[in-house]
């Protein structure tokens, strides 16, 4: 049955056909259903740029259901927050994101970055020595995205290196939790094991940099203070593992649809090795068209009415991100992924005057959208540098997987390993 003879059914976003392809359904949701109440997740799904876009901005929208959703596994952290709570925690948390905050860390990105490439060229290279391989192999998920924002995150915050791994499987455990649509009880208890873990481990730490004076960004949250406040303890081991989930499971798969996405476009791939001023249209582009983030939760404080539909004060609403950013309303031949498009400002793609949704917009815009892209910025350069000729394993096609966020689990390159200079 094709779209057009079932249009009369909205599509399910829990349906495998959904799970398997979003994307044409998005279209059908916009053009006939961009306000619809979805009974399997007692949830009213918007779609089109214009409405999640002014929802973020509007007061009739709260974070409230993260008080539910998140809380119970982070604990409380700034997503949770509204009105002067949520003021003073990013004031108190922006210096360490933007300006010399960021540059200060600047060594720390690139140092991880380089550790996991040339180690990947490195493996390729012993392979060369093999007469039958032809070529370098990786996995571009294992071998790096999935790594390289949870080593940057824990070396930060001044955490021994040592302890890398931990973070990831505490990292793989959270993230599941969140992606358990299943309920499945083995993942339940994982992440609460983890949780227990993450405090017993963080605790001691952040009440012996109280009085410390290190320079790691853990330390200087501990110390940071905005009108007489400080953050609690409690405060600052729920932020690091929201970084777990913010800081390490976006930029994971916004580095790998990245790579995924020039390579299936050849010619934009070659454009941005050759020129990379574009480098920055890459990673916007990214962001718009295949970002990780495909859905978040938004509460109404009031009677809100869009299209004709009323949602009741107090309904959760799932605001479609990856459907308001492939909108035709908004941007010429959306599914098209084109690092030369007009109608994308990448001057402001990771400021709060965006014109996509995907680092959310309004009083809750990502604190963490610059660091997001100097990590995107320098992977990408890493890879363009020590990495020629990228192409696919014969057979090999990527795909993706996930709901809420959405990735390519497995994403298979060869290529030529440059030599070192």
């Amino acid at each position: 049955m094709t779209i057009a003879e079932d249009v009369a059914l909205p599509p399910d976003i829990l349906s495998a056909e959904y799970l398997s392809d979003p994307y044409p359904l998005q279209r059908v949701l916009r053009d006939h259903y961009p306000v619809l109440y979805h009974e399997p997740t007692q949830s009213y799904l918007l779609s089109r740029f214009e409405d999640v876009a002014g929802a973020f901005r509007s007061p009739q929208f709260s974070s409230r259901n993260y008080e539910w959703q998140l809380e119970p596994l982070h604990g409380r952290t700034i997503l949770q927050m509204e009105g002067t709570e949520h003021s003073r925690h990013r004031a108190l948390l922006n210096p360490f994101f933007r300006g010399k905050g960021l540059e200060k860390f600047m060594p720390v990105i690139r140092e991880n970055a380089m550790g996991l490439i040339q180690g990947v060229v490195a493996s390729a290279g012993a392979e060369l020595m093999d007469p039958i391989a032809r070529s370098g192999r990786a996995d571009i998920v294992q071998d790096f995205s999935t790594w390289f924002p949870i080593n940057v995150m824990v070396d930060m915050l001044g955490l021994p290196k040592s302890d890398h791994d931990r973070f990831h499987r505490w990292y793989e455990s959270i993230m599941a939790s969140l992606n358990n649509l299943a309920g499945d009880p083995d993942v339940t208890a994982a992440a609460e094991v983890t949780r227990h873990e993450l405090r017993e481990y963080m605790m001691p730490i952040i009440h012996e940099r109280r009085s410390g004076d290190g320079e790691d960004l853990l330390s200087r949250l501990c110390r940071a203070e905005v009108d007489g406040h400080q953050m609690s303890d409690e405060e600052i081991k729920a932020f690091v593992s929201l970084l777990l989930v913010a800081g390490g499971e976006t930029t994971d798969k916004a580095v790998t649809s990245m790579v995924r996405n020039l390579m299936d476009n050849p010619d934009q791939l070659e454009a941005v090795r050759r020129d990379r001023s574009l480098v920055d249209n890459a990673i916007a582009e990214t962001l718009r068209h295949s970002g990780p983030v495909h859905m978040i939760m938004r509460q109404t404080e009031e009677d809100v009415t869009l299209h004709g539909v009323t949602i009741p004060a107090g309904s959760t609403c799932i605001m479609m991100l990856a459907a308001a950013n492939r909108d035709e309303r908004q941007f010429a031949d959306p599914d098209r992924f084109d690092i030369f498009r007009e109608d994308l400002d990448v001057a402001k793609a990771f400021s709060g005057a965006a014109n996509h949704v995907q680092f959310i917009l309004g009083r809750h815009f990502c604190v963490g959208s610059l660091l997001a892209q100097t990590e995107m910025r320098i992977a990408l350069n890493l890879v363009l540098d020590q990495m020629e000729n990228l192409r696919y394993p014969d057979g090999f096609v990527p795909h993706e997987e996930g709901l809420y966020s959405r990735g390519i689990p497995e994403l298979l390159v060869e290529f030529d390993p440059v030599p070192p200079a």
